[in-house]
């Protein structure tokens, strides 16, 4: 679609009929992630998902997925079919590669029947990485060379200072930000950046105190330095999730080049990995290999290549994420404790020369598949689960920022399975990050520098 932001309207097309009457439905009878309006959680079960009459591929092979969900039937728990229909239009898959099961890749697109409503507050930002909103509504952004920002709604900007030194070359910088779940309380703001160690580099993260008059971060710590480093500009990974127990997830790329991508499977290292800390850095006790030799206890999952979403789902508290995959094999996951996310040994992509990765397979007994993934790739950024009252239509859709081709990409779930697409806003370009705002807005950062306010329209 054509967006002109200028004029802060943005046209979606119209739904089908049988779309539009699916989603009057779900937004009366349905959390829209496929729960009834009376359930506390979503599905985890750890059976494979059973084919959905609406999905537009399918393969013979079973999933060897936790991830999938349990729900069998093609219709939510709340009566409502899941749409149907052809896939959202990406051109031809890069790779030859069949889903492992029904709905894995390419489920019907949906559209919403509504216009969004677009103002860009600033176009001031500098290569502007992760965002999150401040209790009192304005936002703190961090700028990958170096900078963090707070911006008010009226775009109205304030830099932050007290920051260590950051690597800032390649994809390496400042990247993201978060604030602590008692932030109210003791103003603590976690980040994490590219840092130069012993002629390489590699993921850290650190807190401070954001002072009282908001000029600087005040007695900054180091909490997390992922290990080994190595010598690379590429895939740090970096996203923050805050579970609801207080825990901190921490997302790590496996640096990109042949050599260090095989460590993602060693679980000595921490490249290609998702770990979980306290947030003063130390290590929880039930983490899956506390206390066994040779093994991180950091580690909360592993065999990833370069994540770069991660969100809480509100009502389960799982914690999902989205990596980038080579040509081809974008994967969303719901990493559980001690599993094995298969890179770099089984992927739904190929390497950007057009060789297999690896043996070309992509399934393998002890590791898990993903949820879904795309090819053509999405390149995803930041992510988050839509809650609020501004489009009750989308409520606890997942939406996702997209580098490449842009824009925003919603997927809609049935229990823990996705049975819908759409994408929009692809006139912003590539969009590093999203956060939904308690007014039920959403807002974006771009590499064009902007911040924007999305709202509904018509």
């Amino acid at each position: 679609m054509n967006i002109d932001y200028k004029s802060q309207v943005a046209s979606l097309s119209k739904a089908s009929i049988a779309l539009v009457l699916a989603a009057a439905l779900a937004a009366c009878g349905s959390n829209g992630d496929g729960s009834s309006s009376s359930s506390s959680s979503s599905s985890s079960s750890s059976s494979s998902s059973s084919a959905s009459s609406s999905s537009s591929s399918s393969s013979s092979s079973s999933s060897n997925s936790s991830s999938a969900s349990s729900s069998s039937s093609s219709s939510s728990s709340s009566g409502v079919p899941d749409p149907s229909g052809p896939p959202v239009s990406t051109g031809p898959a890069n790779a030859p590669y069949s889903p492992a099961f029904p709905g894995q890749t390419r489920v019907p697109e949906v559209r919403s029947d509504f216009s969004l409503a677009t103002q860009v507050v600033t176009e001031d930002l500098s290569s502007p990485w992760g965002m999150t909103e401040l209790p009192d509504g304005r936002f703190i952004i961090t700028q990958r060379g170096g900078t963090i920002v707070i911006v008010t709604r009226e775009g109205q900007t304030s830099a932050v200072g007290g920051l260590p030194t950051v690597y800032f070359n390649g994809q390496g910088g400042l990247l993201d930000i978060a604030l602590d779940p008692d932030f109210a309380n003791n103003r603590l703001v976690y980040f994490s950046y590219a840092e130069s160690r012993n002629g390489a580099n590699g993921t850290t993260v650190a807190r401070g105190r954001l002072a009282d008059n908001e000029s600087s971060l005040e007695n900054v710590t180091v909490i997390f330095r992922q290990v080994p480093e190595w010598n690379s500009s590429l895939h740090y990974g970096s996203r923050l999730a805050f579970d609801r127990n207080g825990l901190l997830y921490i997302t790590l790329g496996e640096r990109s080049d042949p050599q260090p991508r095989q460590q993602a499977q060693d679980l000595n290292s921490l490249l290609g990995k998702v770990v979980r800390i306290h947030p003063d850095g130390s290590i929880p006790e039930d983490n899956p290999f506390v206390g066994q030799a040779n093994r991180r206890g950091e580690i909360w999952s592993y065999g990833h290549r370069n994540v770069q979403s991660a969100a809480i789902h509100p009502v389960s508290g799982d914690l999902w994420t989205v990596e980038h995959g080579p040509r081809g094999g974008d994967e969303l996951n719901r990493p559980e404790a001690g599993k094995n996310y298969g890179w770099p040994i089984i992927t739904y992509g190929i390497d950007y020369s057009g060789v297999p990765i690896g043996s070309g397979i992509t399934q393998q007994a002890g590791m898990e598949q993903p949820v879904y993934y795309w090819d053509p790739v999405i390149a995803p950024s930041g992510a988050t689960f839509y809650e609020g009252e501004m489009f009750p239509e989308w409520q606890h859709n997942l939406l996702i920022s997209s580098l490449t081709p842009g824009g925003v990409v919603r997927l809609m779930f049935n229990g823990n399975r996705v049975v819908g697409e759409e994408r929009f806003l692809r006139s912003f370009g590539r969009i590093r990050d999203i956060e939904v705002t308690s007014d039920g807005a959403f807002w974006l950062i771009n590499d064009n520098g902007q911040l924007v306010r999305v709202s509904r329209g018509d």
